[in-house]
């Protein structure tokens, strides 16, 4: 099993970031959700990735790690803070400098099963492509440059 997700990461993680940004889309456009500036900001950094990852996998580009990384730890940390600490007030009532009147950051658009909100689902989108990445990162070290790219 873990062989099949060192194996696929790359696609996989590509799927993830996909259906990242089609509910981040869907959420605002569609359901008419206002986004506040701490999702603005995990959206900035999960948009792209879908590019990214869509032309590694395109290319079978298996050192893409090197740029996705950074950006999915970056949006790992932001959709962290936001799940844990603005909207499940763990520090006690924080107020946070991103929270707007017209759009709150502790506002719950979605409440299923009492803890599942959309930061958590980005928190949870950008903690399979980290790992994802890793896994990959992992196996390109493995092997030598020129097997990678026969792969």
């Amino acid at each position: 099993m873990r062989g099949f997700f060192a194996k696929y990461s790359l696609y996989l993680s590509w799927l993830v970031a996909i259906v990242a940004t089609s509910g981040s889309l869907y959420f605002s456009e569609v359901l008419g959700f206002i986004p506040c500036k701490l999702c603005w900001f995990q959206r900035i950094l999960m948009y792209p990735l879908v590019m990214l990852l869509a032309i590694a996998s395109y290319r079978n580009d298996q050192r893409i790690f090197a740029y996705v990384l950074p950006i999915s730890i970056l949006g790992w940390g932001i959709a962290t803070y936001h799940y844990f600490v603005v909207e499940q007030k763990l520090l006690g009532e924080l107020e946070s400098p991103f929270c707007q009147a017209f759009a709150p950051c502790d506002a719950k658009w979605l409440d299923w099963f009492g803890f599942v909100t959309i930061p958590l689902m980005s928190l949870i989108a950008f903690t399979l492509i980290t790992i994802l990445m890793i896994m990959q990162r992992k196996l390109t070290n493995r092997t030598s440059p020129l097997e990678a790219f026969e792969q």
